[in-house]
């Protein structure tokens, strides 16, 4: 039975109906331009990516086997790691060279396949700390409250909005490191949205969570679409790739081997053959 998408989905998929499903597609309006990046540790090359672009409003998937280079294309868009060779443009702006927490600010987000959640500070405190700005950051407006107050009841503000969102203002006052890990991944997503960004880029937003998590995290997801943002995520769990993704970005060995629609990707040849082999690849695709 088909499922009726948002106007959002709708858009998303119907802006890419006509991109060709092969690897380094142009997108009528990307967001993210990635060109010729490389990085590589010793002698093995973990990324070698020649072109990839990521449509705007869209929920893009990056999959691939163990070991393809995808939480280290990641790394190396969102300045936490630095390759040898490659530009990339966010909404038109070069990213190389770009610190990690610029990058946030500028709307480009990530979390991370481990969390990373402050254990010993309050779910509302790991909150506001994701807001960008901030004036009493400034040590010396630190010392006057009067400067940045109304600033810290908006952000405030805007962190019991998202976790009563993410269902986790019941935990509001609790440390971090009392959230189940299903909790840590609905925390850090809710967190990486105090920056408003434009791009969201999830690694692996299902490991380690309980079944009865991914159908929220799920609707989550879409729920980022819904409200004009960009996703990028990595994932292994197919089901979920064929659920909510608009298209689908495959890697394996460093290199992109294939793009599409989850339903070109379920068929591609060069995906049943290179990333999860031949027959147990045309068993599992099958299923999507």
């Amino acid at each position: 039975m088909d499922v009726e998408l948002t106007p959002a989905a709708a858009e998303a998929r119907a802006a890419l109906r006509d991109v060709p499903p092969e690897p380094g597609s142009a997108k009528p309006d990307p967001i993210l331009v990635v060109d010729g990046v490389r990085r590589s540790f010793g002698g093995v090359t973990a990324v070698d990516v020649d072109h990839v672009e990521v449509q705007r409003g869209s929920i893009t998937a990056l999959i691939g086997p163990n070991g393809a280079g995808k939480t280290t294309f990641f790394n190396v868009l969102t300045g936490f790691d630095k390759p040898e060779l490659g530009t990339w443009h966010f909404d038109g702006r070069t990213m190389r060279g770009v610190a990690a927490h610029v990058a946030a600010r500028l709307g480009m987000v990530r979390t991370f396949q481990l969390t990373k959640s402050l254990t010993k500070m309050s779910v509302i405190e790991n909150m506001k700390l994701g807001a960008t700005s901030q004036v009493g950051e400034h040590w010396w407006k630190g010392l006057f409250p009067f400067i940045w107050r109304d600033q810290e009841c908006k952000i405030e503000a805007r962190a019991d909005e998202l976790l009563a969102r993410f269902k986790l203002d019941h935990m509001r006052n609790e440390y971090a490191g009392t959230l189940s890990g299903g909790q840590r991944k609905l925390l850090e997503m809710s967190r990486a949205l105090m920056t408003e960004p434009r791009l969201v880029m999830l690694d692996e937003p299902m490991a380690g969570v309980n079944p009865a998590l991914k159908q929220s995290l799920n609707t989550h997801i879409k729920g980022l679409r819904d409200q004009g943002m960009t996703v990028l995520f990595v994932e292994h769990d197919m089901d979920m790739v064929h659920d909510i993704s608009d298209w689908v970005i495959v890697m394996a060995e460093g290199r992109v081997i294939a793009e599409g629609s989850p339903d070109q990707i379920a068929t591609n040849p060069a995906v049943i053959d290179a990333y999860l082999g031949a027959h147990q690849g045309k068993t599992m695709l099958e299923e999507m």
